[in-house]
């Protein structure tokens, strides 16, 4: 728990009530019917929809409201959940034919018992890819939602449900998890905003792992007040009331070399607006030579570390249901069983290290600011085909973070119609609520 404090804005809730005039239920079933467009992407986004909960809590918050009840700051957001966390009564895929005869979940995921707790409305689970083990977001089992900006294109993963469902407004929010990127690449993919918190501040409790080294729960939305409204929820932690009323004086760094070079075209063109209009707005914005992230990327710590975590959980599931696996997924899995205990022990104690080193550094300013993603979304032709080449290019820049165990925050910066490009602004450990007050000035700094 922090002692900072953050602003929400504008009340979720009022924002909700804005968007209807029939309240919570008439927003639930636009949503609804948004995931049952037959010409849709709902079949492909969602993995279950729970439509007559949704209406009953919806019908409830309803009545609350109309009885002056003060309720949370989510309370009738309709939210979605990935198909990573327990649900009560419902079976926790992962988006996997691994799970087909897996029993019902007994209890809820911390994070889900918290969201019910505050009211917020689950409309359903969604997809991802399989197990969270890619970027890119594909799913060869349950088929994959288009991008919203251009179906051909993919939305990114390994949370692509839960970034296409809020894009597309099938929730106003959801709730995805970040291993190497898995929250961040998809938000900036589909337009959205995407927060990955430091990794203890949300508990992992009832969620199947891929690497709980890594591992982080957080929200997308369609803004950064609506993120913090729902990382309030998740983490326990109370939204905070401090906030900025300008950009002016921040102290943003880039960091030079690999994360910013061989972009494409609109994302650099788009990043270097971005940098220009907060450079007048009174930003402080440096080159930072920062040899530490170049030492994190050489050293493959987070390959080491994901791919030893994911085997071991694996290991027996692959015995027996190997044949069921992706074949791309069985593959990086397996890999994990060449990594020797001494590999896996020295990754863990360098990355103690290096978190430090880093945190140290990282006083200097008070954010990084770089490209969420060096790409547009690519085609799906060309990402089924080339599918480790682009996820290598989806995650660059975003899992030195992880290994570091920042939070990270990504928020749209494209030109209304154009490709979806992302910013990421990257803040130190910890130091959640310091950043979320920053990405919401940088985020009204850069709105048309």
């Amino acid at each position: 728990m922090t002692n900072e404090t953050f602003t929400i804005g504008p009340s979720v809730n009022s924002s909700l009530a804005a968007s209807t005039s029939g309240g919570v239920l008439d927003q639930v079933e636009k949503c609804l019917e948004r995931i049952g467009d037959p010409n849709g992407e709902g079949k492909l986004t969602f993995r279950k929809v729970w439509a007559d909960g949704a209406r009953a809590v919806a019908r409830s918050i309803d009545a609350l409201q109309r009885h002056d009840y003060r309720l949370s700051q989510i309370a009738g957001m309709p939210i979605s959940v990935k198909d990573l966390f327990d649900v009560k009564g419902e079976r926790t895929q992962a988006a996997s034919r691994v799970r087909d005869d897996a029993l019902p979940a007994e209890k809820d995921a911390i994070v889900v018992r918290r969201l019910k707790q505050a009211g917020a409305v689950l409309v359903g689970s969604t997809n991802m890819t399989e197990f969270a083990y890619s970027v890119v977001g594909i799913n060869q089992s349950f088929g994959t939602p288009g991008n919203p900006w251009d179906r051909k294109r993919i939305p990114g993963g390994s949370s692509s449900g839960a970034a296409v469902s809020v894009a597309d407004g099938m929730a106003l929010g959801a709730i995805g998890s970040d291993t190497i990127g898995s929250i961040r690449v998809p938000a900036a993919l589909c337009g959205v905003v995407g927060f990955k918190p430091t990794q203890r501040r949300v508990p992992l409790d009832g969620s199947i792992p891929l690497s709980p080294s890594l591992d982080s729960i957080g929200p997308i939305a369609n803004s950064v007040s609506q993120c913090a409204a729902l990382f309030s929820v998740i983490s326990g932690e109370p939204a905070q009331t401090n906030p900025r009323s300008n950009v002016a004086g921040l102290r943003l760094a880039i960091p030079q070399g690999f994360l910013v070079e061989g972009l494409d075209q609109q994302v650099g063109r788009s990043f270097d607006h971005a940098c220009a209009k907060l450079s007048s707005a009174g930003v402080l914005i440096s080159d930072a030579n920062l040899p530490i992230l170049n030492e994190v990327h050489a050293s493959q710590g987070n390959r080491i570390i994901q791919s030893a975590e994911a085997y071991a959980w694996h290991r027996d599931l692959l015995e027996t249901y190997g044949h069921l696996y992706d074949p791309n997924i069985r593959k990086r899995i397996a890999a994990g069983s060449a990594i020797d205990t001494s590999s896996y022990l020295t990754a863990i104690g360098r990355r103690r290290d290096l978190i430090r080193a880093y945190d140290n550094l990282a006083r200097s300013y008070d954010a990084l600011i770089l490209p969420t993603v060096a790409i547009v979304p690519p085609t799906l032709e060309n990402a089924s085909a080339n599918e480790d080449h682009v996820r290598t290019l989806l995650l660059r820049n975003t899992a030195l973070f992880n290994f570091l165990d920042c939070c990270a925050i990504s928020i749209p910066i494209h030109e209304k119609g154009a490709a979806p490009v992302g910013l990421m602004i990257v803040g130190r450990m910890n130091k959640d609520w310091p950043l979320l007050t920053m990405a919401e000035a940088i985020e009204r700094t850069l709105l048309p």
